[in-house]
């Protein structure tokens, strides 16, 4: 896949761009669903697909105190993008002075000078532009005006419920992350690096756990989950807990997690931590002995849950 930022490196004309624009967060089934048209349509055309897309989040710049905890990083983003095998990315760093182009603009400027596009499909609630006064309706009147032509893509649902990124970030607040997989088109995942942690699951249980230094900003609800663990790219299952470890009298929220069958040093090892099911609930032990009777009992019920996924 080829990705520029903004339009640098875009000296030719391009053959027939079939084109959708979008925040993507979450890369999710709706988003899928548009990227598997746009390819599908460029190749009936022989042309290319592209995703227009804005880096940081629109509201990370107009609204911060408002902006989402995003599903996905940039970074990936751009993988998950690239696995549904768009031909080009394109990236526009989006600011304060970029937010006040009007919609018009943006279609005249960016659409038809820049890329020239042929067709454009976009989801019928996506609007775009100063005061997003770009709607749907906007971009096809403009596009029979330039020449283009405009597939506005209705809602996915997927068991009665609308496929959108702001419902995954409220699943998995909720800790339903089973729900919001189910949305996503895989499980959703935290990666981080492994950090030096207390160390009291190895001394106090014999049950050593990873310490996650969390890059993602959207964390589950705390509580037990049963995961998988990318190491290295071999998979293990895993016993995970988000939370503030409230027998030892925590304060900080962490996430840690016990990697079943491993055998080795983690420290400083980037993992990716991908939620199966929540198990249970964060709970305060009287004592140290029924949180490791607590713990063994969960790591059973973890790997039947997770036999068959790793």
């Amino acid at each position: 896949m080829k990705i520029l930022e903004g339009f640098k490196g875009l000296s030719e004309k391009l053959p027939y761009p079939v084109l959708t624009i979008g925040n993507f967060d979450g890369v999710h089934l709706g988003h899928q669903a548009i990227f598997h048209m746009i390819t599908k349509r460029a190749k009936e055309k022989r042309g290319i697909s592209i995703a227009l897309t804005f880096e940081p989040h629109p509201l990370k710049v107009l609204f911060p105190e408002k902006a989402p905890q995003l599903i996905t990083s940039f970074k990936e983003r751009r993988k998950l993008i690239e696995d549904a095998v768009i031909y080009m990315l394109v990236y526009i760093k989006f600011t304060k002075e970029f937010s006040n182009m009007p919609a018009e603009d943006f279609v005249k400027n960016i659409l038809v000078n820049a890329l020239a596009v042929k067709e454009v499909f976009i989801g019928a609630n996506y609007f775009f532009g100063k005061d997003r006064g770009g709607t749907p309706e906007l971009l096809r009147k403009m596009g029979k005006e330039y020449g283009f032509e405009v597939t506005i893509v209705p809602e996915i649902k997927i068991n009665n419920t609308t496929v959108s990124s702001s419902k995954i970030r409220g699943l998995i607040n909720k800790g339903k992350t089973e729900e919001a997989s189910e949305l996503l088109g895989r499980h959703y995942c935290l990666e981080g690096i492994v950090v030096e942690g207390a160390k009291r699951g190895k001394k106090l249980f014999n049950i050593p756990t990873a310490n996650i230094s969390v890059f993602n900003e959207l964390i589950p609800k705390n509580g037990v989950y049963a995961v998988t663990v990318d190491i290295d790219g071999k998979i293990y299952g895993g016993a995970a807990n988000i939370g503030y470890n409230p027998t030892f009298g925590g304060s900080k929220i962490s996430c840690e997690v016990h990697v079943l069958d491993f055998e080795g040093n983690l420290l400083g090892k980037i993992l990716r931590v991908n939620f199966i099911k929540r198990i249970r609930d964060e709970i305060k032990f009287s004592k140290i002995e029924d949180l490791a009777e607590q713990m063994r009992k969960d790591i059973e019920v973890i790997r039947e849950i997770v036999k068959d996924k790793v």
